[in-house]
């Protein structure tokens, strides 16, 4: 990869870091879409330990997850609740656009990954997706109950159900995370 190359791909990338989620992170500060990837990353990593996970390609996992949303640096993020499929076609066209820029032997490990990813067949592939869901219920309920919306209330015990039942362990920390979200609301009443 020649210098010039990598910059380019990079400042494209760097994009996400001020391209903001639907969540709050603290008062008055939105999530970024980078903090979103890099959170999910670590959470990757941290499961490499977890016996349900050793027989799983963590580094191919953790590459998944930095890489999920990357075409958000072109689109932006729109949230699950109002993200349409002719958004998500356009979102991938242009992630897939730009991937196809890249040199060899990158742009054959990212096009590889992303077919991957977007088949849901991999014990990997299920992984990543089910952290990405997991990690934004885990911020959801970081964010203050003023910042959610009405219909959020009901979301937050149903997104990613469905990504998180191939796993006895996910399933584990969803039930935690199930229960946090009972308190949080319990509290606001």
């Amino acid at each position: 990869m020649k210098p010039e190359e990598f910059i380019r791909i990079l400042a494209q990338a760097a994009r996400l870091k001020i391209t903001t989620r639907h969540c709050y992170t603290e008062e008055d500060r939105k999530e970024s879409v980078a903090d979103h990837s890099w959170r999910i990353a670590l959470m990757a990593m941290l499961l490499s330990g977890v016996d349900e996970y050793r027989d799983l390609d963590m580094d191919k996992v953790i590459r998944m997850c930095l890489i999920h949303d990357l075409g958000e640096s072109f689109t932006g993020d729109i949230p699950t609740f109002e993200k349409s499929g002719n958004d998500a076609d356009v979102e991938d066209d242009l992630f897939h656009q730009w991937v196809n820029t890249f040199p060899e032997p990158q742009r054959a490990e990212w096009t590889g990954l992303l077919a991957e990813m977007e088949a849901l067949e991999t014990k990997e592939a299920k992984l990543y997706k089910a952290l990405d869901k997991l990690e934004a219920l885990i911020s959801h309920n970081e964010s203050d109950i003023s910042t959610w919306l009405p219909l959020e209330y009901d979301l937050q015990f149903t997104y990613g159900q469905e990504n998180m039942r191939f796993s006895p362990y996910l399933t584990q920390v969803r039930a935690l995370v199930d229960d946090w979200s009972r308190e949080k609301i319990e509290q606001e009443s």
